[in-house]
C-alpha cells in the first residue's frame, strides 16, 4: 500500500495528484481501489429508461467479510461479465459509486479523507462506513435481484 505520508520538508505530491489515470503504473492503479465493494454488487438496468438500479447482492466471488474478490486475478474466467476497469471506462461508467477513487480522480476531484492511501489503514473505508461490509448479501441468499434494490446515498 502507498501512503501519502511524506517526510517533513518533502514537497513531492502523491502520484494521484500529479498523474492522469492513464499515466499510472499497474501498482498505482490497483492501489486506488479502497475496497468498498460497491462495484461488486449486482446492478439492474431498466431497459426502457437506461437507469441503473443498485442491489445489495454481491457477486459470487465477493467475500462479504473482507469486501474483496476471492479470485481477483482470474475473476473474468469465473464471472465473464465482470468489468475490468480501465482509465477510459472510469470516466464513462455511470454506475461507479460517487465515492470511487477512479471516478473521483477522473472527474478531477481528490481522494476523500478516509481513503486508505491517505490514512495508511486498509480498514479506514469500513470505519468510515463507506463499504458494503455488513450491508451486502451473498448471491446464493438472493432469490430475485428485484427484491434487493437499495437506494444508498453514496451511489
Amino acid at each position: 500500500m502507498m501512503v501519502d505520508k511524506s517526510p517533513p520538508g518533502c514537497k513531492q505530491a502523491p502520484f494521484w495528484r500529479t498523474k492522469k489515470l492513464k499515466e499510472m503504473s499497474h501498482q498505482e492503479w490497483e492501489s486506488l481501489c479502497d475496497g468498498c465493494g460497491k462495484c461488486c454488487l449486482h446492478k439492474i438496468e431498466n431497459c426502457e429508461t437506461g437507469e441503473i438500479l443498485q442491489t445489495n447482492v454481491a457477486c459470487r466471488l465477493f467475500d462479504l467479510k473482507t469486501c474483496r474478490c476471492t479470485d481477483y486475478s482470474q475473476r473474468k474466467k469465473h464471472v465473464p461479465d465482470c468489468v475490468s476497469l480501465s482509465p477510459d471506462l472510469a470516466n464513462t461508467l455511470s454506475w461507479l459509486p460517487k465515492t470511487c477513487a477512479y471516478r473521483m480522480l477522473g472527474e478531477g476531484k481528490d481522494l476523500p479523507d478516509w481513503h486508505p492511501l491517505l490514512t495508511g489503514d486498509d480498514m479506514s473505508v469500513h470505519k468510515a462506513k463507506i463499504s458494503v461490509k455488513g450491508k451486502a448479501i451473498a448471491k446464493t441468499e438472493a432469490k430475485r435481484l428485484e427484491q434487493h434494490l437499495v437506494n444508498w446515498e453514496d451511489f
